[in-house]
């Protein structure tokens, strides 16, 4: 017997809901734009700047948690510690110190005599100054901008426009809840927040992908059921689909939240964070999109205009 979080011939009325879920959307949209332009997000070494230490460790394999635990003592600040290239490489990020950079230099002779050079090798010290961290946060904006782009026209191409519009409408609402999430949380903003908010425009797309088609099939077949109906009835026959592939991915992340260190842990608290959300936008966002833009009196159009031909 296959395992079913909920009936196959649910009757939830989505489109009812909605007529609340949308205007709560749209306002706690507004709040997040708010807060992020006044609060702010709590910028990662990426966006802010640093200095970069390169060490290799004369041990076969470095010990990174090692290495973070005796640099979180030095009263720096925010500290990245990672792993790149052979298994004793370890690259060190230090957050910008108040002072200048007779500051910078007092951090990286602290981190240099916390480490000692009984066992590391120091490779290369580099500064991270404000304009390498302004072209990473303007590509980072750019990447998110040019999937929006290429989503609409795909969707568009592969339905009507006004599922392009749809589509666009609840990344939009995904991407802007995540980044009121980042400053209501105040988690690191950094490059692997990018990765997190692309990885949710990926996610929350192939829901709302599976939830389009079936809307459409379902428009071909009932003539005359009224939209919001038949969006009810599509939405209700992906239900099944659409939670299963939440929860699993729920219970993934969530392994990884809890179990992965803090490396990664701003990364899956915006992945978890994204797929609720994911999943609310492609039910009670889409849909009344395409019922504002009339999409029945489109598809009608566009059905019968070759036989007028």
């Amino acid at each position: 017997m296959p395992l079913r979080l909920i009936p196959d011939d649910t009757k939830i009325p989505f489109m009812r809901m909605a007529r609340i879920g949308f205007p709560v959307s749209i306002v706690v949209m507004t709040a997040s734009i708010a807060l992020a332009l006044i609060a702010g997000l709590n910028l990662g070494i990426d966006f802010k700047g640093g200095t970069l230490i390169e060490v290799q460790s004369k041990q076969p394999v470095a010990d990174l948690g090692a290495i973070r635990s005796t640099l979180s003592g030095l009263g720096l600040g925010d500290i990245e510690v990672q792993g790149f290239g052979a298994p004793d490489d370890v690259l060190i990020r230090i957050a910008t110190q108040p002072g200048g950079d007779a500051e910078q230099q007092v951090a990286v002779q602290k981190a240099q005599a916390a480490l000692g050079s009984d066992d590391y090798t120091y490779r290369r010290v580099e500064v991270v100054g404000p304009r390498v961290s302004g072209e990473l946060a303007w590509t980072g904006t750019i990447s998110v901008i040019v999937t929006m782009i290429g989503v609409l026209f795909y969707i568009w191409f592969r339905f009507e426009w006004q599922f392009g519009i749809g589509a666009i409408a609840t990344l939009v609402h995904d991407v802007v809840l995540t980044v009121g999430f980042f400053a209501v949380t105040q988690l690191d903003f950094n490059l692997s927040s990018i990765a997190a908010i692309l990885t949710i425009v990926g996610y929350s797309l192939n829901d709302t992908v599976v939830v389009f088609d079936r809307i459409r099939e379902v428009l071909r077949r009932y003539k005359q059921m009224p939209v919001g109906e038949i969006i009810d009835l599509a939405t209700n026959q992906v239900l099944s689909r659409t939670l299963m592939t939440s929860v699993t991915t729920l219970i993934a992340l969530s392994a990884l939240f809890f179990f992965g260190g803090s490396v990664i842990r701003s990364f899956t608290a915006a992945m978890i964070f994204g797929v609720f959300v994911g999943t609310y936008s492609s039910i009670f966002i889409g849909g009344p999109i395409l019922i504002f833009f009339r999409i029945r009196q489109q598809t009608e159009v566009r059905a019968t205009s070759p036989a007028k031909a």
